[in-house]
């Protein structure tokens, strides 16, 4: 039997035999850096003469792996594979398909610093941040794997006399999974690996700046037993190959999981129907955020400039839950803003690969460059009060920025940035707290500091995203514990992590014999 699903611990890095662990798996990783990787099809590897190099954040003129990308010949054969292959898929049961879960999580957690060190090199991460995202993935697994197991049976009805009457979850063909890259290990192994417990087939299309770990994590599958076709890996550019992959009339659904842009257009061609197409197509998209923390008048100081630091910059800024916003009331803003700046100047900035690094680089130059041109509109719509300046040129470095004295209307205020820039604002009154933070297009997530109950109790009911959190920060959502996804121009409203999720990779069927 199945033990209740539990949480992967985080590792102690102030231990000793952990610390040397971990460094020896960046040395192993090390040494296999700048290996190419094939494209996956029907579990053939198909090497092209058209490779994308990946290379490490912290310091770009190291080559993490070249990667072989995609045509759309390529993308017409992984579809029409990914088809064939669902055909044999979807008779496997749930309680097999759950096992498969089960085993690559075990893998997974007798290699996880190995993983971890991967997303150190190839996404920038610290080894906090990187331990923190290869535990989610194995909390993922573990997870839908349970999951599979409870809605795999029949469904319970009402019954009726002379009749016996059955509801299954049945799996919905060929899914596109479109992860992002700042969580190229957890998102992308959870959006894949719920696609394929429900019975379904996958054509996966990494993230440019992250393909090497999805790599890995195809070749993990592979170990764990998955059969071949059941998930191809499909690197390639998006302008070429990802609305064909949308708009491919074999194509069931979409999980998708990056920018509102990309996330809308995906979502404006899957709801056209292409020649051949039986069915209406099924989009699940997480879009980002424009997160905020709200400090109330009587909220603890220090446990709001901790929420706000944290939220701001961890992983420079680059999570869709990342506090940009502090909304504090006008008695406390000054003492909040100190104090925030001060936990901020503490923050070590530097290549991810040193456990002493607390923020490292953003994920590539078109990033960095974005954010940098934020931070020029910031200076005129407030003032710098910390950073703003670029780092150490070996890497894309940005120093941890804080905005003050910022309008709520401001576009800093209202157009999501991902990076490490956070912007306060005054508010006069809770009220007009909660105004300005439901006052932008996105859902996603916010946190309230306050010890006043009626606030609270308000802020249950009137504070408009899908994760909502009080006195804590508004990032670290748990598998299982905080089902995730937003309201508005944050998506769907998936809820990754929760009892509703696999359902949208379903669709329920319903069996009456009369007696």
């Amino acid at each position: 039997m199945m033990t209740p699903f539990r949480n992967e611990a985080f590792t102690d890095f102030s231990k000793p035999d952990n610390k040397a662990a971990f460094e020896g798996a960046l040395q192993r990783v090390e040494s296999e850096l700048g290996l190419t990787y094939p494209i996956v099809i029907g579990g053939k590897r198909i090497v092209t003469s058209r490779t994308l190099a990946s290379t490490n954040p912290s310091f770009f003129e190291q080559l993490v792996g070249n990667v072989c990308q995609a045509d759309r010949e390529l993308a017409e054969l992984a579809v029409r594979t990914a088809a064939e292959t669902f055909e044999t898929w979807k008779e496997t049961s749930a309680a097999a398909r759950a096992r498969l879960l089960y085993k690559a999580a075990a893998i997974m957690r007798r290699r996880k610093h190995e993983f971890s060190a991967w997303l150190v090199y190839e996404a920038g991460k610290t080894w906090p941040e990187a331990d923190a995202d290869t535990a989610e993935a194995i909390d993922f697994m573990e997870f839908y794997g349970r999951e599979m197991e409870r809605i795999g049976g029949a469904g319970a009805l009402v019954t009726i006399e002379g009749e016996h009457n059955e509801l299954t979850y049945i799996p919905l063909g060929v899914g596109i999974v479109i992860p992002p890259w700042n969580f190229p290990l957890a998102i992308m192994a959870g959006m894949t690996t719920a696609s394929i417990v429900t019975g379904n087939t996958v054509v996966l299309k990494p993230a440019s700046p992250t393909p090497v770990i999805a790599a890995k994590f195809v070749q993990l599958l592979e170990e764990a037993g998955l059969p071949p076709g059941v998930v191809n890996y499909l690197p390639g550019p998006g302008s070429e190959i990802g609305d064909y992959l949308v708009e491919h009339p074999l194509t069931r659904f979409i999980s998708f999981t990056g920018s509102r842009e990309v996330g809308l257009g995906i979502n404006e061609k899957a709801s056209k129907t292409s020649p051949g197409q039986k069915w209406i197509k099924r989009v699940i998209a997480e879009m980002g955020g424009k997160d905020a923390i709200i400090v109330d008048e009587d909220g603890d100081i220090e446990l709001a400039a901790d929420a706000i630091t944290a939220s701001a910059f961890g992983y420079s800024g680059q999570k869709c839950s990342a506090c940009s916003r502090a909304i504090v009331h006008e008695s406390k803003y000054n003492e909040v803003l100190a104090r925030v700046i001060e936990k901020t100047k503490r923050l070590t900035i530097g290549n991810a690969r040193n456990l002493s690094t607390a923020m490292g680089p953003v994920i590539d130059r078109n990033a960095f460059e974005k954010i940098m041109a934020y931070i020029e509109i910031g200076r005129a719509e407030g003032r710098i009060a910390h950073g703003g300046n670029r780092g150490a040129p070996q890497g894309f470095f940005i120093e941890p920025t804080i905005i003050a004295d910022v309008d709520s209307k401001a576009r800093v205020s209202q157009e999501e940035i991902f990076g490490p820039v956070v912007s306060f604002t005054k508010a006069s009154s809770f009220e007009e707290a909660l105004a300005f933070a439901n006052d932008t297009d996105y859902g996603l997530t916010g946190a309230v500091i306050s010890s006043n109950r009626d606030h609270l109790e308000l802020a249950r009911k009137a504070f408009h995203v899908g994760n909502l959190y009080f006195n804590r920060k508004c990032t670290g959502a748990l598998v299982g514990v905080h089902p995730f996804g937003g309201f508005n121009m944050s998506g769907t409203d998936s809820k990754a992590g929760g009892h509703d999720y696999l359902l949208l990779f379903t669709q329920a069927k319903i069996v009456s014999e009369r007696m």
